[in-house]
């Protein structure tokens, strides 16, 4: 009887190649269908996303520069944040469509680090609204107050802030990049230990890059983070490793 289950459950993970693409159009229109649902709740709770959007800039008086400026700015945050938000649902279809073809072996690998994945992405984004750009704002803001007052177009902030949120999140995926090289004998984790100095380098010019400000101390706190991501994912590559 186990032979024979078995038998059957090695049959059912080949499958017709139209089937496949059935079952792929089914999971692409159930993510596309979430993705619809959120954006809509998103459109009606446009004003609260924005007001969360505005709080890190302390003192500023927002101006639409353009006809039917926030109008559009309204839809750009629904959709940014309905990417967001449905993201980890589309993963979990496409992990669902490629688990069938993977080992047992390869599948203790993958699940772990999508998940992990998306947990790193979410920690970077927060990360980066509580501590970065607050702390940025807050230097951009003072620049030139007693000259300048300021007074900013919303467009160009939710630019900017988006900038700084994705860019933090794509940061935080350092360890996720290193083991993913690392278990596929890419580059084994002695020798990025050994080029720590030139990662301290990368990382300076990417602190500065994603806080734009002249404020050591945020330069520093980012490029620290950093740091303390790539040397994490080589602990966590050598554990896996040993």
């Amino acid at each position: 009887m186990k032979q024979i289950d078995k038998q059957n459950n090695k049959k059912s993970k080949y499958m017709p190649i139209f089937e496949h693409f059935n079952e792929l159009r089914s999971r692409i229109i159930l993510s596309f269908t979430i993705f619809v649902i959120i954006s809509i709740f998103c459109i009606i709770y446009t004003k609260e996303i924005t007001l969360i959007l505005q709080k890190p800039a302390i003192g500023i008086k927002f101006l639409q520069l353009a006809p039917g400026e926030y109008l559009f700015v309204s839809i750009k945050i629904s959709i940014y944040s309905a990417i967001i938000l449905s993201s980890p649902f589309s993963l979990y279809q496409i992990l669902q469509f490629i688990l069938p073809g993977l080992t047992t072996k390869e599948t203790s690998y993958i699940v772990p680090i999508l998940i992990s994945s998306i947990i790193l992405f979410f920690l970077g984004t927060f990360f980066s609204y509580k501590f970065l750009i607050p702390i940025t704002l807050q230097f951009l803001i003072r620049y030139g107050s007693e000259l300048i007052e300021p007074m900013w177009s919303f467009d160009e902030y939710f630019n900017f802030v988006t900038l700084i949120i994705i860019s933090t999140g794509i940061c935080f995926q350092i360890p996720i990049i290193q083991i993913l090289l690392g278990i596929t004998n890419i580059i084994k984790w002695e020798k990025m230990l050994d080029k720590w100095k030139y990662i301290a380098f990368i990382a300076t010019i990417t602190g500065a890059i994603i806080t734009p400000s002249t404020d050591p101390i945020t330069q520093i706190c980012m490029t620290t983070t950093i740091l303390i991501l790539y040397f994490g994912g080589i602990i966590i590559l050598k554990t896996i490793k040993t």
